[in-house]
């Protein structure tokens, strides 16, 4: 068995207890989105999510006018108590990662901007954040998570595989939205 995580909560987020990841290095804990700190990791998942799309549609990286707008058009603030959370992660206390969850009902929560840095990926991270995550969407009262995400991001479908979600037929039909998965809780 893998030694535990770190997950403290803030105070006003759901409770997250300590759940398995590998190495034990990782420390998940609930920040406020709007929080600087939480914006630039926002900024570092979108560009990076941003420059991965151009890439393979156009053969560039994002601007920062787009990103900008992107932004404006997907804001994060859903991502905060009551009925939501934003959560950080480090590694060997260096910021190294984040994951939000919303509430969509009282039984379902969304998934939404994961991310861990170039850095640090391959060492538990994703991990560690979607134990973390699932711990508090238990302490938002949810049964069930359910995401969407892109098919040229393998790496994130895979994680999400290997912890247990499963395809779903589209609840979205958002622009970037190619594949739907969900996860039953407990």
């Amino acid at each position: 068995m893998a030694p535990a995580s770190s997950v403290a909560p803030a105070s006003s987020a759901p409770s997250a207890p300590s759940a398995p990841s590998a190495p034990s290095a990782w420390t998940v804990a609930a920040r406020p989105v709007d929080d600087p700190v939480s914006a630039m990791l926002l900024r570092e998942y979108l560009v990076d999510v941003a420059d991965r799309y151009y890439q393979l549609h156009e053969e560039r990286d994002s601007t920062p006018e787009e990103i900008e707008q992107a932004l404006a058009e997907m804001p994060s603030d859903d991502l905060a108590p009551p009925h939501g959370v934003f959560l950080l992660a480090h590694h060997q206390g260096a910021l190294a990662g984040c994951a939000g969850l919303r509430l969509l009902d009282a039984r379902t929560a969304e998934l939404k901007r994961v991310y861990v840095r170039p850095a640090k990926r391959g060492l538990g991270g994703g991990a560690a954040l979607l134990a973390a995550v699932e711990a508090a969407a238990d302490g938002l009262g949810a049964g069930r998570i359910v995401l969407d995400t892109r098919l040229d991001l393998v790496e994130a479908r895979g994680l999400y595989a290997r912890h247990g979600y499963r395809e779903v037929p589209a609840f979205t039909d958002g622009p970037y939205a190619e594949v739907w998965m969900a996860k039953e809780l407990g």
